[in-house]
């Protein structure tokens, strides 16, 4: 969707500050909502749905909290709207699945599905003019924007789909290149370039539109 979350390309916000030797979490309270969200990340559906129940959250709150009051709030929400899935079996993880959650990951690499892609590597595309109402993994400074495939991930669970219950839609993934220029106009570094995992439903090929 496009909302106050999707600051890339911004420029009103100013620079971002790096914080000399930045801790993991700046207070004890912060590592509990990490441990929370993991240990209840199966209750409340995948991460695409759990990442736009962050998008929704209103401008003003979004940007006047820190990112784990961000997670809390995340958490509050879904608890609230009992967004548990059908998949649901009430398991709770323990202390030792939950560190394995949270260094393993869940990986959304699939076998089926879509698994020929479209694209090859050094084709040109162009991403599609999305104005989605629902969640999305494409960049507004990046649509309508022409690239180059750069690297194909293999077939992955199609955020936009997921995050709204509406089935994994499994489809290649690709590393896709920009310069720069292209993105951010001139008075770039012309040797600057970007690079952007994008799925397959965001890209045409050049010729077709």
């Amino acid at each position: 969707m496009n909302g106050v979350h999707d600051m890339g390309g911004m420029t009103c916000f100013g620079s971002v500050v790096a914080e000399d030797k930045e801790p993991v979490f700046h207070d004890d309270w912060e590592g509990r909502v990490f441990a929370m969200s993991i240990a209840a990340s199966g209750r409340f559906g995948s991460i695409d749905g759990r990442r736009y129940a962050l998008e929704i959250i209103s401008p003003g709150q979004y940007l006047r909290s820190s990112y784990y009051e961000r997670w809390l709030m995340r958490i509050e929400q879904l608890a609230e709207q009992k967004q548990a899935t059908a998949s649901d079996d009430g398991t709770v993880l323990s202390a030792t699945d939950a560190e394995r959650a949270a260094m393993a990951g869940r990986p959304a690499t699939r076998k089926v599905g879509r698994l020929e892609p479209r694209f090859s590597v050094g084709d040109t595309v162009r991403t599609r003019l999305l104005q989605p109402a629902g969640h999305t993994r494409l960049p507004r400074y990046a649509r309508g924007r022409v690239g180059k495939i750069a690297r194909l991930h293999g077939t992955h669970v199609f955020p936009d789909t997921s995050a709204h219950r509406l089935g994994e839609n499994p489809q290649p993934l690709y590393s896709v290149e920009f310069a720069a220029a292209e993105l951010w106009g001139p008075g770039v570094n012309a040797k600057d370039k970007l690079y952007l995992d994008l799925w397959e439903d965001y890209l045409d090929e050049i010729g077709q539109i």
